[in-house]
């Protein structure tokens, strides 16, 4: 009987985490935020690395120890930058 009390302790506490875990995605939606974590770098510092990146300068793992990100993100910004950049020049 003991064990069955904890359980529904349990359950009721996993529900409680649900319905706030819930409520703040839907008030971060509201917000206009999709959730995750804050970015770590400005606008400024991801263009400053995909414009290293691209022109030689520097490689993406050397810009990933400087800023302290991880490889795959350096190059998800340069693949971000060199899509803008593209969708800008394909406009008259």
């Amino acid at each position: 009987m003991m064990i069955q009390m904890v359980g529904s302790f349990a359950e009721f506490e996993r529900a409680m985490i649900r319905e706030c875990t819930s409520a703040g995605l839907a008030q971060a939606r509201s917000e206009g935020r999709l959730g995750g974590g804050r970015r770590k770098l400005d606008a400024k510092k991801r263009l400053e690395i995909a414009e290293r990146v691209l022109s030689g300068r520097k490689s993406g793992a050397e810009m990933a120890r400087l800023y302290n990100i991880s490889e795959p993100t350096v190059s998800r910004i340069v693949a971000a930058y060199r899509q803008t950049r593209r969708t800008h020049e394909s406009q008259p």
